[in-house]
């Protein structure tokens, strides 16, 4: 027993003239590590108990990341405290470390202060459909360096935050899920265009998801080299660019099942050949 304590007060090293025993250390190591499954425990109570009250998911997880920062500071204070070394022991670490930071961490730093901006101000929120360049997606997270989009094919994308914030961005969810679709059709000359219109119109407001205010709104666009030009507006609720489509597509189905009815024709491309001179066609004896 007496070689244990021993082995407890065997000095170490020594910090700022406080010297740092095995007993300690051992102390802190404990402490350390029954803290951090305390507040994983908690932190995980706390986001359950938001989530059930409904509470906005960005909301939730910024909340989840300050608890869990203030925490792990005031937990590491609490192991400094057991070893008796003073903060002011690690000024000289703390400038060093400034200074590899400011010179070589500079988009770690750059990403993470990224990363809470957009938590804290939120122009990007978790479930929002946007377009970066050639990119488009759903957010399904934001981490502090980050943010990690699901592709409209199902690829995952992790993505800087500093990018999301220096970019131009589109943002289609931003505001609300408002978003209008637009479908063009061009029949043959000497169809009768009011009834085309109204036939445009009723594919459109027979659709579940076409939204009756703002209501649909057909244009007489232009006469086409080979076809009566109608463009069609509406909107709808939707999440993103593949929703949009599949309505445009229903629409496209509805008008062409309409104008057969009718007997609307859709135009396609024709050219009138006019031939200068004589034209002869000789039969063929083979």
């Amino acid at each position: 027993m007496e070689n244990f304590r021993e082995i407890l007060r065997f000095a170490l090293f020594t910090i700022n003239e406080q010297t740092i025993t095995v007993g300690q250390l051992l102390l802190v190591f404990a402490v350390l590590l029954i803290g951090y499954y305390l507040i994983h425990k908690s932190n995980k109570l706390i986001v359950a108990r938001l989530t059930k009250q409904d509470i906005d998911r960005d909301l939730v997880l910024l909340i989840q990341r300050l608890y869990l920062i203030v925490t792990l500071v005031l937990l590491g204070l609490v192991a400094l405290s057991f070893l008796n070394v003073p903060l002011t022991a690690f000024a000289f670490v703390s400038g060093a470390l400034a200074i590899g930071i400011g010179f070589g961490a500079q988009n770690i730093v750059n990403n993470f202060i990224s990363g809470w901006i957009l938590m804290w101000e939120r122009p990007i929120r978790i479930g929002d459909f946007l377009e970066i360049g050639e990119v488009k997606g759903t957010v399904e997270t934001i981490n502090t360096r980050s943010t990690r989009i699901r592709r409209t094919d199902g690829v995952h994308l992790l993505i800087p935050n500093s990018q999301l914030l220096e970019t131009m961005v589109v943002n289609w969810t931003l505001i609300d899920r408002l978003l209008r679709g637009h479908v063009r059709v061009g029949v043959a000359y000497g169809s009768p265009v009011k009834k085309v219109a109204e036939l445009i119109e009723q594919a459109a407001r027979d659709h579940k998801d076409v939204l009756a205010t703002p209501e649909p709104l057909v244009i007489f666009e232009d006469f086409g080299d080979s076809a009566l030009i109608f463009d069609l507006y509406f909107w709808i609720h939707a999440v993103g660019e593949r929703d949009l489509r599949v309505i445009r597509s229903d629409i496209r189905f509805a008008i062409d099942e309409l104008f057969a009815r009718n007997e609307i024709v859709i135009a396609f491309p024709q050219r009138d050949i006019h031939v200068d001179g004589a034209l002869r066609i000789e039969k063929s004896t083979i």
